[in-house]
């Protein structure tokens, strides 16, 4: 009984992946190197890039429009090499960067009027993996032990700082409208943290056993990218809780505004599985890319962007 039950289960399974359908990219971009981070603002594509360079594309005319250049660093053998971008964000005409300092530190960039402005310097000895923007004067930043800051850009002081856990810090997502902050790290256990004061204000266990690579947060729906080769959903709006399993290391996720369809990196071949969150149903395999995925970036319900470890940034329609 134990063996037909299997059977029947692995049938199903192979069932409903047959039903997804094979795509390929619409179009592709080329940046000029591999991509670290990606965001979609106001029909511009930003790319942060291994190579010190932010490329920014024109989504209508499908071009590169611009490149913001940080400057070069030194590594610990004082040697001077291109400096990583580690995170981007963007707030009406600013922008946000995270970028790799002298002997590993990292630093922060403000990007405005044409004029880069260090923001956080390596001197403060930081190891800083993600900021972004609460408001037009404020940000909140992590550091790789798991500590974050909220810090005031007009004022140039940090208004509160946290040690969240002892796990090392993965990565994090605010919600619509930047009150609520998801927290991921190596533990697998997500934390929800409000904004406002750094108290944690709930944590969700149990779907993720490793390191969460990646979040989404949209519409009171979580989504993860984990190590254990688990893609987990969790809904804060009726406590229904799941998760998908691949059959590689999940690296990135993304979720369309809605929270109803959402995409995760599935194998070794670095193919993309577009799925409805409510029913589980997959509908599509997104294929062509030739590198580890670095972001899934949904525009709407039927269009998204995604990246990876090359310059390659694909642009996909699923409708």
């Amino acid at each position: 009984m134990k063996l037909i039950f299997a059977l029947t289960c692995l049938f199903l399974l192979t069932f409903n992946l047959s039903l997804a359908s094979d795509l390929k990219a619409s179009f592709k971009y080329i940046a000029s190197s591999g991509v670290n981070d990606l965001i979609y603002d106001d029909f511009k594509l930003y790319a942060g890039t291994s190579k010190n360079l932010v490329n920014i594309f024109d989504t209508k005319t499908k071009k590169l429009i611009q490149t913001i250049k940080v400057p070069k660093v030194k590594d610990f053998m004082g040697d001077e090499i291109d400096a990583k971008i580690y995170s981007l964000d963007v707030h009406k005409n600013k922008i946000l960067i995270t970028a790799q300092g002298n002997k590993g530190y990292r630093k922060i960039y403000l990007y405005t009027k044409n004029k880069l402005e260090l923001i956080i310097s390596d001197k403060k000895k930081l190891y800083i993996k993600q900021a972004k923007f609460i408001n037009e004067n404020t940000i909140i930043f992590a550091l790789l032990s798991n500590q974050v800051f909220l810090y005031s850009l007009k004022d140039k002081k940090v208004l509160w700082d946290k040690q969240i856990s002892q796990s090392s810090f993965s990565h994090f997502i605010l919600n619509e409208d930047k009150t609520t902050l998801i927290l991921s790290d190596e533990s697998g256990n997500l934390k929800q943290i409000n904004v406002k004061d750094g108290k944690i204000i709930k944590t969700y266990v149990g779907l993720n056993v490793d390191n969460v690579y990646q979040l989404d947060f949209k519409n009171d729906l979580i989504i993860t990218a984990g190590k254990d080769r688990r893609c987990a959903v969790f809904n804060n709006k009726n406590s229904i809780s799941y998760y998908k399993k691949a059959s590689f290391l999940i690296y990135s996720v993304g979720l369309s505004p809605s929270g109803k369809i959402a995409g995760f990196a599935n194998d070794e071949d670095n193919n993309i599985t577009i799925f409805n969150t409510n029913t589980k149903e997959e509908y599509f395999v997104l294929k062509g890319h030739k590198s580890t995925l670095t972001n899934i970036v949904f525009i709407n319900e039927n269009e998204l962007y995604s990246s990876s470890d090359t310059n390659e940034i694909l642009y996909w329609k699923i409708n």
